[in-house]
C-alpha cells in the first residue's frame, strides 16, 4: 500500500517551514472537493504522519492547500495587503494506489514550486 506525504521549505529564510496549516481534499464523483485531512507542519517542516495511507489511500484527484500567508505573518515577514500568495493550492492525481507520493512545497511570499517525490 502507498501513502501520501508532504513537507514545506521556507526559501526566504532557507529553513524548514514549521507551523504551516495544510488541508487535504479529495475530489468526489460530483467533481466537488471534500476535506479529508487537516494538519500543521512540525519544526522540520514535515507532518507528524502521512496525510493518506492504508485503505484511505486511493487513486483519484486531490488538492493540497498550504496556508502560506498565515505562516509568513507568524514569521513576521512584511506582506502586502492583500498578500500576493495567500493559500497555495496544488491539484494532483494519484494514479497508482501502491506507490508512495510525496508532494513537497518550496515557498516564499512571492513564489513557490513543487514536484512529485517518492
Amino acid at each position: 500500500m502507498g501513502r501520501l506525504t508532504t513537507h514545506v521549505l521556507d526559501t526566504t529564510h532557507g529553513r524548514p517551514a514549521g507551523g504551516v496549516k495544510i488541508q487535504l481534499f479529495q475530489r468526489d464523483n460530483n467533481q466537488q472537493y471534500i476535506l479529508s485531512a487537516e494538519t500543521h507542519t512540525d519544526k522540520d517542516g514535515r507532518c507528524e504522519s502521512p496525510l493518506l495511507e492504508g485503505k484511505s489511500f486511493a487513486e483519484g484527484l486531490y488538492r493540497l492547500d498550504f496556508f502560506a500567508a498565515d505562516y509568513f505573518k507568524h514569521e513576521k515577514v512584511e506582506l502586502p495587503d492583500p498578500p500576493f500568495l495567500d493559500v497555495v493550492s496544488i491539484n494532483f492525481g494519484i494514479a497508482k494506489a501502491d506507490d508512495n507520493y510525496h508532494v513537497p512545497l518550496l515557498i516564499s511570499p512571492y513564489g513557490f514550486s513543487t514536484y512529485r517525490g517518492s
